[in-house]
């Protein structure tokens, strides 16, 4: 992992006291967009541990690689429904942004969570073109 000062998340605070916190262990995520914030920072900083663990043992794929050259430069949340402390489920809808090389994109998705044994897991997403 790459050492980082601001979370990539896009909270602002700290990346050692917002989301490395979750990466660690030493919290867990209580929302489901808390999660999704913490996951995408996984991704930014290549904590792939992180982001196979919190992904639904339903749904997780046995292994995760990650993609050559490709750097993650923001997250923009657009929506959430549900996902707060006492639901069962949520969604959060967002935009991803990243560069491969010389080009840059946005991956659009909007991702279902769901608790299990306490805490919350992303299950799946569907992307937006």
């Amino acid at each position: 992992m790459r050492p980082i000062d601001e979370c990539p998340c896009g909270s602002g605070a700290p990346f050692g006291t917002c989301c490395l916190a979750l990466h660690r262990g030493e919290s867990q995520a209580g929302t489901a967009e808390q999660l999704m914030r913490a996951r995408y920072s996984a991704y930014a900083v290549g904590d792939l541990d992180y982001v196979w663990r919190t992904w639904h043992p339903r749904t997780r794929p046995d292994a995760l690689t990650p993609a050559d050259g490709l750097t993650w430069t923001g997250l923009e949340i657009v929506d959430t429904v549900d996902g707060q402390p006492g639901d069962q489920g949520g969604e959060v809808e967002f935009r991803a942004l990243y560069r491969q090389g010389q080009r840059t994109g946005t991956l659009h998705e909007r991702s279902r969570f769901a608790v299990r044994a306490g805490r919350w897991h992303y299950v799946d997403g569907g992307m937006f073109d």
